[in-house]
């Protein structure tokens, strides 16, 4: 089985005038996962973001983007032809030519944000973030991808002052980003690193089930030192992580209300409609109905 690799979840945002007074407005936000041995990129993006990687493009906006599976490469104007690998940030820069893509025989997951505005006009002028510096080393960290899939969910949401908000999730990312990088070499070691990448990958899987034994062999260790590793790094067994992850959804979905509880089990793999309910009443206190209210 592949981890990692559910389907396309992109949106494209409309910006009004009163969002570009804000300072910071995003354009566009996403998460494509390429597998290997595959076109790249997906045909499915408006001309205006797609390109040939043989050829490059220039964009009108910033972006930053985020591999969290696989390898490829990266080249602009200002940075020689980089490797790229899971873990690492790419920050493109407007009216800078640059190309990128996954190798083929690997293939990657991507996620991307892409805005404007003053504000980060101004970071760049004080060179918190740099043309000279477009590649960093962050490391697989489940924060950074629960941002991005949370700018995505905003994005699809389209609630009032979402602009507002998607630019909070920029900030934070960037912050991150210049944190992590700047202090990643005394912070993670191999071993926290492992147990990262295992978080990475049940975030990204949290609607199916996951074989906690699989990930531990994907990750080139043996599942008892994983089982291990994994609860004095997270203070929980990794098959109670990963339903904690479920509940924690679970949560979100049901004070939006779009979905009934039945589809709510069916989103998130549960086994049954009935196993679900007897979940959610043991681990909260009260049922998905009551919790929702």
């Amino acid at each position: 089985m592949r981890y990692n690799d559910f389907g396309m979840d992109f949106k494209y945002l409309l910006v009004n005038e009163r969002d570009k007074r804000f300072g910071l407005t995003v354009n566009t936000v996403g998460f494509q996962p390429i597998p290997p041995n595959t076109v790249y990129p997906s045909t499915d993006h408006p001309k205006s973001y797609y390109f040939n990687p043989l050829k490059g493009r220039i964009l009108s906006e910033y972006q930053i983007l985020y591999i969290s599976k696989g390898e490829g490469s990266f080249r602009s104007e200002s940075t020689k032809k980089t490797s790229i690998k899971k873990g690492h940030i790419i920050l493109l820069f407007p009216g800078q030519w640059h190309t990128y893509c996954p190798y083929i025989d690997t293939g990657w997951n991507e996620y991307y944000i892409g805005f404007q505005g003053v504000v980060i006009d101004e970071l760049v002028n004080n060179e918190f973030i740099s043309l000279d510096n477009q590649v960093l080393d962050v490391g697989v960290n489940e924060e950074l991808v629960n941002l991005f899939s949370n700018a995505i969910q905003s994005a699809k949401d389209e609630k009032k002052a979402s602009q507002q908000y998607l630019a909070g999730i920029v900030l934070h990312i960037i912050g991150m980003t210049l944190s992590f990088s700047q202090n990643r070499e005394f912070e993670l070691n191999d071993s926290e690193q492992i147990i990262e990448r295992a978080k990475v990958i049940m975030t990204e899987n949290i609607h199916r089930q996951v074989n906690i034994q699989q990930i531990a062999a994907n990750l080139g260790t043996s599942y008892s030192w994983f089982r291990k590793a994994f609860k004095e790094y997270t203070g929980f067994a990794p098959a109670q992580y990963f339903q904690e992850l479920k509940l924690r959804k679970a949560k979100e979905l049901l004070t939006e209300k779009n979905l009934t509880i039945k589809e709510i089990a069916f989103e998130l793999d549960f086994s049954s409609y009935e196993y679900f309910l007897s979940f959610f009443k043991k681990k909260v206190g009260v049922t998905p109905t009551d919790y929702r209210g």
